[in-house]
């Protein structure tokens, strides 16, 4: 994708912070789930949008970064973070440009980034190096399975593939869980989502 796409990509996020709150007030309960046993450290929210699971999880004890290429959000994600009186990094970047520091991270979360395959075979395997060694990585998304609102077809994707493709990427990750997970909204059945939590191994 040219620089060009991705700038208009970037703008119509930043439009959409802009108009509305377009994050719930409280963290994702599966990332609440999936990480509450862990011993707090440093943690890296990829694409944290306003940021509100950045400050849940600073409120938690983890020190945090957070990363997304919407300076609206971002703006956002500041004023939420004074609210909670936590405090966190943030980092205004286009993932397809910016790498993250390898093996300096705890816990690298991705939440709902639902990328074209092309683009999320550069931008997992690149977070994925972030994660130090003993270190997790939770990945949670829109599984193939979901149906309704939501992203294209082409950008949802399995837990089990994407842990695969990120395994062949960097062999040191071992996936720990990789479920398909049905969350009750109303009538009909729901949001269909994948849940892939990976941790590095220790060297030596």
């Amino acid at each position: 994708m040219n620089d060009t796409s991705r700038t208009g990509r970037r703008e119509l996020w930043d439009a959409r912070h802009r108009e509305r709150e377009i994050e719930s007030d409280g963290p994702d309960d599966t990332l609440v789930a999936q990480v509450s046993a862990l011993p707090p450290g440093r943690a890296l929210d990829v694409a944290c949008g306003s940021g509100t699971n950045a400050v849940w999880l600073a409120g938690a004890g983890w020190q945090v970064t957070g990363v997304d290429w919407s300076a609206v959000a971002l703006e956002k994600a500041r004023d939420r973070a004074a609210r909670a009186s936590v405090r966190a990094d943030w980092i205004e970047a286009d993932l397809l440009a910016w790498t993250p520091p390898p093996g300096t991270f705890d816990l690298v979360t991705v939440l709902y980034l639902h990328l074209v395959p092309d683009e999320r075979r550069i931008v997992y395997p690149a977070v994925a190096r972030a994660v130090a060694p003993g270190g997790h990585l939770l990945v949670i998304g829109h599984d193939r399975q979901h149906q309704g609102h939501g992203p294209d077809p082409e950008r949802l994707f399995t837990a089990a593939e994407l842990g695969t493709e990120i395994r062949e990427a960097l062999p040191g990750m071992v996936i720990e869980e990789a479920l398909v997970q049905r969350r009750v909204a109303g009538p009909g059945p729901g949001p269909v989502d994948a849940v892939l939590r990976m941790r590095r191994a220790q060297v030596g």
